[in-house]
């Protein structure tokens, strides 16, 4: 078990709940609700790709390299896709919305590395 991975998707897991409860219960009377649903897309996906990152760790020693690029790509999507939009409805600044797609191709990328290294690996 990769312990760094494991780490990683405590930590995007649990900031992810938190994140999920501050929109619930602090931010809804200070923001609009499309503002509240692009937020909640950012804790989302978040917390599904934390979870990707949880069996990653469980795998990435079998997956080699491209598990490592794979896990790289699920954080640095995290960050892009998902921080972009906390700070886009959080600073009401849409021009953030700029990195989102950036984001969306890094995880992206994670899952076909973590496609290529399953199919490498049943060779």
């Amino acid at each position: 078990m990769n312990r760094h991975w494991l780490m990683l998707a405590a930590i995007g897991g649990g900031s992810g709940v938190a994140l999920g409860a501050f929109a619930a219960h602090g931010l809804r009377a200070s923001m609009s609700s499309a503002y509240l649903d692009v937020f909640q897309t950012g804790v989302h996906y978040q917390l599904a790709h934390s979870l990707a990152l949880l069996a990653l760790s469980g795998y990435s020693e079998q997956l080699g390299k491209l598990g490592k690029w794979a896990g790289w790509a699920f954080v640095s999507g995290v960050l892009l896709f998902s921080g972009s939009l906390y700070l886009l409805t959080v600073l009401a600044i849409p021009k953030l919305g700029m990195i989102t797609p950036l984001g969306g191709l890094a995880f992206l990328f994670g899952w076909i590395c973590l496609f290529m290294a399953a199919w490498r690996k049943a060779e």
